[in-house]
């Protein structure tokens, strides 16, 4: 997520920017991003970083340039604000195999695929993609479902898989779709049974479906898990109301 602006030389205006978006979305480098010179300098960048690049030509839009904006052999230059980023390269070369060689994929790396596009997910979340961020946890959840040889990998799978679910049924709730959150987070609780967040997520889900006394023996739950949780016993408080 980069917010960037091009100028040519000697023109206060810039040709192209997205500055003027609040929220910049995702745009992916070779991609979304295909400036060479853009490509090469991103990825000297940290995040929250600034920087000012003047591109020659040859890194910028060649020769002939790009009419009407671009004259032919201009220099350019980019300011450019590094939001945040994710290294999706272990997705895209998981998601590129088949079926059969994704099941001999190490899981390890299985793992590391599933985090980032997790982390997709709480990406689109924080700016309120509900629906986005929905999708990505889903794809993050069926890359978990493998077999695993030893109980040590089960519970690896298990970790993972937690943090996806929590993540999907928190997700559901801000969707106005409180059945499916409920069904998350028993899908969590069958992991581990005295999660607090499963047990808040499966009361607020009831809650809002009107079960209330449903609503009450998960709540409940959750205050013995995490007693002095402030959220869950305002929860509690809302549910006397």
């Amino acid at each position: 997520a980069v917010k960037y602006s091009g100028y040519l030389e000697q023109c206060d205006e810039p040709f192209c920017t997205n500055c003027y978006s609040k929220f910049p979305g995702l745009m992916k480098l070779g991609k979304d991003i295909t400036l060479g010179g853009l490509e090469i300098g991103l990825l000297t960048m940290k995040k929250g970083e600034v920087a000012r690049f003047v591109f020659t030509p040859y890194y910028a839009y060649g020769r002939q340039g790009c009419p009407p904006l671009i004259p032919p052999n201009a220099t350019v230059m980019f300011e450019v604000e590094v939001l945040d980023f994710l290294d999706s390269e272990e997705c895209d070369t998981f998601f590129e195999l088949t079926a059969e060689q994704q099941d001999t994929f190490p899981l390890q790396k299985v793992l590391k695929v599933a985090d980032t596009e997790r982390e997709f997910g709480n990406y689109l979340y924080r700016k309120r993609h509900f629906e986005g961020a929905k999708d990505r946890y889903k794809r993050a959840f069926s890359i978990l479902g493998r077999s695993p040889s030893s109980e040590a990998e089960q519970r690896q799978i298990n970790a993972s898989k937690l943090l996806v679910l929590l993540n999907l049924s928190l997700t559901y709730l801000q969707l106005e779709r409180p059945a499916q959150a409920l069904a998350y987070g028993r899908k969590a609780l069958e992991i581990d049974q005295r999660n607090a967040k499963a047990l808040f997520r499966c009361g607020q889900a009831c809650l809002c479906m009107a079960e209330y006394e449903k609503a009450r023996d998960f709540l409940v739950g959750a205050q013995h898990v995490q007693p002095f949780n402030h959220d869950i016993n305002n929860e509690l408080k809302k549910l006397a109301r």
